[in-house]
């Protein structure tokens, strides 16, 4: 086991849940989303929950969140970390705050309880971008319920906020918040080899506290080792697997379309020389009809290329996760595939 940097990642699963997700540390998850939620709200304290919340049914699959707690007013705040593209996600946001939602109904006597519903919030800190509309500048996305027409908010109690955290790219010397200085701090902590002098506040110094590697327990350190190593192997397999598919598609679809491009090309030539009568006309017509069928053959070769090599790319990085001893279910969060697709392959 090799210590990288003085710091552990924050973003890494051990990690995350390590700094924010534990009574002694709980001051620090308070600080973070009274920052994300920019004086809108204002949290005092929380209890966790257990993160993973059963079906209602025997045959009901349940969730697990990353974090789950409560506030002081019953408010209710799921934490997630999302460390690849996921075209499902925001589905599956819907998904778990309408568990939390769902639950809040009592057994009986609903007469009385007149969905007097509390708050959910959920709070994603994504490091890749989730299938969306988002604008390509903008790094926090806050969701509410609203008029489509008019924008004006229809329900307050529900409500999600996504930080693209690859879009901050501030530097050092143009945070000028305390959410600038917390994704900051998240992306670029692993990499620090001391608390720098703009971050000297309390709350930051128990962070870097926290974090700091020689501070692990052996056990903790085990734990941190195989969650990095973990998430690089993954990562490595991946990019492998996207670039293979990527140069096997970019070749076979070359090949194509310049097969295509020249008979589409020769046939077009040829009409249009044909029809013009003359000779210039006819070496002319074949060159240019060569040269745009060379284009439009490459251009559909190269996306059906592409296709299918990013098809064999994704078998081959399921393969290779399998060997590398993950589960099925974690291969179909990391790929984004159906249970079935997975052990299909």
């Amino acid at each position: 086991m090799q210590q990288p940097t003085k710091y552990i990642d924050p973003l890494i699963d051990f990690a995350f849940k390590k700094i924010f997700g534990s009574d002694p540390n709980k001051d620090l998850l308070i600080d973070f989303l009274n920052e994300v939620f920019r004086g809108r709200k204002h949290i005092i304290d929380l209890v966790y929950n257990k993160n993973e919340y059963p079906g209602d049914l025997i045959n009901e699959g349940g969730v697990i969140f990353d974090l789950l707690c409560t506030g002081a007013h019953n408010e209710h705040f799921i934490i997630e970390i999302q460390r690849g593209k996921q075209q499902n996600f925001k589905q599956r946001a819907l998904f778990y705050t309408s568990r939390l939602i769902s639950d809040q109904a009592p057994k009986g006597r609903r007469s009385v309880w007149r969905y007097d519903l509390t708050e959910v919030f959920l709070i994603a800190l994504l490091e890749d971008s989730v299938a969306g509309d988002f604008q390509e500048d903008q790094f926090l996305h806050d969701i509410c319920l609203c008029d489509r027409d008019t924008g004006k908010i229809f329900y307050d109690k529900l409500g999600y906020i996504y930080i693209e955290l690859h879009k901050f790219v501030k530097t050092s010397d143009q945070l000028e918040t305390g959410l600038d200085k917390w994704l900051f701090v998240l992306k670029n902590m692993s990499s620090m080899d001391k608390i720098p002098a703009y971050l000297r506040k309390p709350i930051f110094e128990k962070l870097f506290n926290i974090a700091q590697f020689t501070n692990l327990t052996k056990e903790e350190k085990m734990l941190w080792d195989n969650n990095a190593k973990h998430r690089w192997d993954n990562k490595n397999v991946l990019d492998y697997a996207i670039n293979e598919a990527r140069e096997k598609g970019m070749k076979l679809g070359k090949e194509t379309g310049i097969e295509l491009g020249i008979e589409e090309g020769l046939e077009q030539g040829i009409k249009k020389g044909i029809e013009q009568g003359i000779e210039q006309g006819v070496r002319q017509g074949i060159e240019q009809g060569i040269e745009q069928g060379i284009e439009q053959g490459i251009e559909q070769g190269v996306r059906q290329g592409i296709e299918q090599g990013l098809r064999q790319g994704i078998r081959v990085a399921v393969l290779k996760m399998k060997d590398n001893g993950l589960s099925v279910q974690q291969i179909a969060e990391i790929m984004d595939l159906q249970l079935s697709q997975v052990e299909e392959l």
